[in-house]
């Protein structure tokens, strides 16, 4: 009988550890969890005129916008070096990288991209 209600009470201490640590989730946290699963369905992404392959000058960097709301980062030989999601509003974007990494940048034209200090051509 005391075996047995000590069992209990290690359970119930288990699963109320357990609750605690999943209700202690920021939101930010949930949010980055549900973005590094690449199997789970992107939301639709509303349409811009900027999908595509950004370049810098030199090629070493290769950006591809896809037109599911994610992207795809080449640098040098490294194919897919990053790769998250991303979301334009008007001429600005965000990015979320798959790590957990953010950065943002600005479209100063319809073929020129400013991110990262780096200057990007689109491709064509």
């Amino acid at each position: 009988m005391r075996r047995r209600a000590m069992t209990r009470r290690v359970h119930s201490a288990r699963t109320a550890l357990l609750l605690a640590a999943a209700i202690a989730l920021t939101p930010v946290q949930k949010a980055t969890a549900q973005m590094t699963n690449p199997t789970e369905a992107t939301p639709p992404v509303p349409a811009h005129p900027y999908v595509g392959m950004w370049v810098t000058p030199d090629g070493h960097i290769r950006h591809e916008l896809l037109p599911n709301g994610r992207y795809d980062e080449a640098r040098g030989a490294r194919a897919s070096a990053y790769r998250g999601r991303y979301v334009v509003r008007g001429n600005h974007i965000d990015y979320w990288d798959d790590t957990g990494f953010t950065a943002d940048g600005t479209f100063v034209d319809a073929d020129t991209l400013h991110h990262g200090g780096m200057v990007f051509r689109r491709q064509r």
